[in-house]
């Protein structure tokens, strides 16, 4: 179960990094159109600027558990199979961190921070 879950995430959160990478050379407006303005903006000492956006996502995985019983009748015994779903809670924050230079009155991005395991 536990193998399952590890790999519900990773398709879960598709590849970060992918979606991270689309906007490096673009204005610093696009990811902020796609998912608002980031929660965090920091200056670096090298004149670039970092910016956060914290991102949290919570459901339920289904387990499905095949079963099988045996009954007993007036006519003998059968195998009864079926099976159980058992709803497993998740719950993931993660910070997406994007870095970007000035360009005229605009910033643009030049690269970003690979995201923790879980988040990627």
């Amino acid at each position: 179960m536990k193998r399952f879950l590890i790999t519900f995430f990773v398709v879960l959160s598709g590849c970060a990094s992918q979606i991270m990478d689309s906007y490096v050379g673009k204005s610093i407006s696009e990811p902020v159109l796609d998912y608002g303005p980031p929660m965090n903006v920091l200056d670096l000492p090298d004149g670039s600027r970092a910016y956060q956006w914290k991102m949290s996502d919570s459901g339920a995985v289904p387990i499905v558990t095949p079963t099988t019983s045996t009954v007993y009748g007036p006519a003998g015994m059968a195998t009864v199979s079926g099976s159980q779903t058992n709803w497993v809670p998740y719950s993931k924050t993660c910070v997406y961190t994007l870095l970007a230079k000035p360009n005229g009155k605009d910033w643009v991005v030049t690269g970003y921070r690979k995201p923790t395991f879980n988040c990627e």
